[in-house]
């Protein structure tokens, strides 16, 4: 983790795109579009050729967009991380980074969207907290920044307790995280050098 570094590729105006490994990466085939902008984890040393059907140097990407009726607003798309990367803290480091660079830009806000007790706990330790709202698609609004009270915390981990189609896992997950209360974020924030910090749980979906 030590070897790799955090990037913006570009805003949505740049129309970056991705390659990622559909075997190894979650919605990988967001990433291609270039309606996106886009930031990554990746590791500066891996080797890359011309001919490479995918980018193996990319460990972690996000994408996002201007929200469409609030200039002010940023919304994180889609989340991922390479497999064998997997609860390293790729997740929120990379998203906390793309919130700094976000508001280097001159956004308020930016949101994400999470359909899941794991992404909405690596959520918090990006430093969002959750808005008491919900989409039509049964997914939980979070926002950076916002209410990171114990209350609002435990009231989306109650949307999740409530839901019939949870996992004995994920059920067990949210009962621990709610006695628990809300995470701290590892470090305050970004790291020196825009490296994320260690020690922040990663989301199960990506």
């Amino acid at each position: 983790m030590s070897d790799l570094e955090l990037a913006l590729l570009g805003w949505p105006e740049d129309r970056p795109t991705l390659r990622l490994d559909y075997r190894r990466f979650s919605y990988a085939g967001k990433f291609v579009m270039s309606s996106t902008g886009k930031a990554v984890a990746h590791d500066p040393t891996a080797e890359t050729g011309d001919d490479d059907e995918f980018d193996d140097h990319v460990v972690a990407a996000v994408a996002f967009n201007e929200d469409r009726t609030d200039p002010d607003t940023l919304w994180l798309r889609y989340v991922t991380v390479r497999e064998d990367h997997r609860g390293e803290g790729l997740g929120p480091g990379l998203v906390r980074f793309t919130n700094g660079r976000a508001r280097e830009r001159g956004y308020d806000r930016v949101r994400i969207a999470v359909n899941n007790p794991y992404s909405y706990e690596a959520l918090y330790r990006a430093g969002f907290g959750f808005t008491g709202e919900e989409t039509g698609i049964a997914e939980l609004v979070l926002e950076r920044p916002g209410d990171r009270s114990p209350a609002r915390y435990r009231d989306g981990l109650d949307v999740f307790a409530a839901r019939e189609d949870l996992s004995d896992d994920e059920r067990s997950f949210v009962a621990e995280k709610r006695e628990r209360g809300p995470p701290s974020m590892p470090g305050g924030g970004e790291s020196a050098g825009g490296r994320p910090p260690d020690g922040a749980d990663r989301d199960r979906q990506d």
